[in-house]
C-alpha cells in the first residue's frame, strides 16, 4: 500500500472527484479526512471506510472553519501528511451579465479558499518538520478563456498560479505543491454545467454533454476514477522531485 498510515485531508471529499480520491487513498492505506460543506454526506462516507476515516463539516470560505479543520485533524490523527485541495464551485454567464456577487463567490471558493486552506495546512506541515504533499484541483478551464465561463476560468487560472508560487516557496520544507487539471468529468457537477449551457446556448438538455464527450480525443468524458491515479502518484514519494506543476488529466482534450 503506497499511502500506509498517511493522514490525508480531502476537501469537497463527499462527492464526485473528491469522493473517488478518498476511496482510492483508503485502499492504499491512508487515514482519510473527508471535509465537506455537506457534513452529513461527509460523515456517512467516512463511516463506509471504518474507523480510519473522519468526516468533518467544512466551509472553505470561512477562516475559522479552515483553522478548525487543521486543529481537529491534528488532535484526532496527530499530523497531516497530504492535502487534496479539491472543494470548488461553478457558474457561468455572458460577459455583459456577470455580477460582482458571482465573481466574488467563485473566487471566494475556488481561489481564495484554496489558497488559505493550503496556507493553513502548510503551516502545520512546517511545524511537523517532515514535509508533505499538497495537491490542488485546477481545471483545463484555467489554461484558456471560454466565452460563457470567464469567471470560472479566471478562478482556476489562479489555482495554477498559486500552485507554482507555493511550490517554489515550500519545497525548501520538503512540501511538494502540485496540481491536477481535469477536463470534462462525468459527475453530478457536470449535470448542472450541461443545464447551464442548455439555458444560455438554447440547446436541449444533454446536447452539450454529448458534444463535449465526442470531442475528447480519448473518446469519452472522464470519470472521477480517472483522476485518482495522478492524485495517488502526487501524494507518494515517487513525486518528491516534482515542484509546482499542473498535470492535465483530460483524455487529451487540452494540450499544455
Amino acid at each position: 500500500m503506497k499511502l500506509k498510515d498517511k493522514v490525508a485531508i480531502i476537501t469537497g471529499g463527499a462527492s464526485g472527484i473528491g469522493k473517488a480520491i478518498a476511496e482510492r487513498y483508503t485502499k492504499e492505506g491512508a487515514r482519510v479526512v473527508i471535509a465537506d460543506l455537506n457534513a452529513k454526506a461527509a460523515e456517512e462516507l467516512a463511516k463506509q471506510f471504518g474507523n480510519r476515516a473522519l468526516g468533518i463539516a467544512f466551509d472553505v470560505t470561512r477562516q475559522e472553519s479552515i483553522d478548525n479543520l487543521v486543529a481537529t485533524v491534528v488532535e484526532e490523527a496527530g499530523r497531516i501528511d497530504i492535502l487534496v485541495n479539491n472543494a470548488g464551485i461553478f457558474a457561468m454567464a455572458p460577459i455583459p451579465e456577470i455580477t460582482r456577487d458571482q465573481w466574488h463567490k467563485l473566487f471566494a471558493v475556488n481561489s481564495e479558499g484554496k489558497f488559505f486552506t493550503m496556507q493553513a495546512v502548510a503551516r502545520q506541515m512546517i511545524r511537523q518538520g517532515h514535509g508533505g504533499k499538497i495537491i490542488n484541483l485546477a481545471s483545463q478551464a484555467g489554461r484558456r478563456g471560454e466565452p460563457l465561463v470567464a469567471v470560472y476560468c479566471a478562478s482556476k487560472a489562479v489555482v495554477i498560479s498559486i500552485t507554482q508560487s507555493a511550490g517554489l516557496a515550500l519545497i525548501k520544507y520538503r512540501i511538494n505543491v502540485n496540481a491536477i487539471a481535469p477536463g470534462v468529468v462525468d459527475t453530478p457537477f457536470w449535470e448542472f454545467v450541461d443545464r447551464e449551457f442548455a439555458r444560455y446556448e438554447n440547446r436541449p438538455i444533454g446536447e452539450t454533454k454529448r458534444m463535449v464527450s465526442e470531442a475528447v480525443p480519448y473518446g469519452r468524458m472522464g470519470k472521477a476514477e480517472d483522476l485518482t491515479g495522478m492524485a495517488l502518484f502526487l501524494a507518494t514519494e515517487d513525486a518528491d522531485y516534482i515542484v509546482g506543476q499542473t498535470y492535465g488529466v483530460d483524455g487529451g482534450n487540452w494540450l499544455a
